[in-house]
């Protein structure tokens, strides 16, 4: 995983965003992360992933709940967010990330702790979350290494 993720804060802060919200069922018709990316989150202010120069998607709690859908982070990656920072995740948008290789990070309550556009910098190696804007830090639960070694890879396919 690359030790350090620098970006701009693309602030979502509702809790239980699900799948549906991610890439409403209407898109699944595609794999390709391109077309998808022209949809993410677009019930609910989406177009500022477009244009956020790196984002990083600061959520709620229950981030990617629903169904288990691969599209909704095909469709994040397709945007360019370069990682996904949530109170808490649902489990198979979790793994479905690792499994592509987009980092998530469990923050609590993220999403009181950055606003929209806040350069954010997470340091990997350490465990820390910086918020450059606000001059902030926080710790985080680093993933178990056999994690952090899908996510280097590029996602489970690329490791194996």
């Amino acid at each position: 995983m690359n030790k350090v993720i620098h970006g701009n804060a693309c602030v979502f802060p509702q809790s239980d965003i699900d799948t549906d919200l991610i890439i409403p069922a209407k898109y699944l018709t595609t794999s390709d992360s391109t077309e998808l990316a022209a949809h993410a989150l677009e019930a609910i202010g989406g177009e500022k992933l477009k244009s956020t120069e790196s984002p990083i998607v600061v959520a709620g709690n229950n981030f990617g709940c629903g169904s288990s859908r691969e599209h909704a982070v095909w469709a994040l990656a397709g945007v360019g967010v370069k990682a996904v920072v949530a109170e808490s995740f649902a489990r198979i948008f979790f793994r479905n990330s690792i499994n592509f290789g987009l980092p998530t990070f469990v923050l609590e309550n993220a999403s009181q702790k950055f606003s929209e556009n806040d350069e954010i910098e997470i340091d990997v190696g350490n465990s820390k979350i910086l918020n450059l804007t606000q001059k902030t830090e926080f710790d985080f639960s680093p993933l178990p290494e056999f994690l952090q070694k899908i996510v280097t890879a590029g996602g489970l396919l690329n490791q194996i």
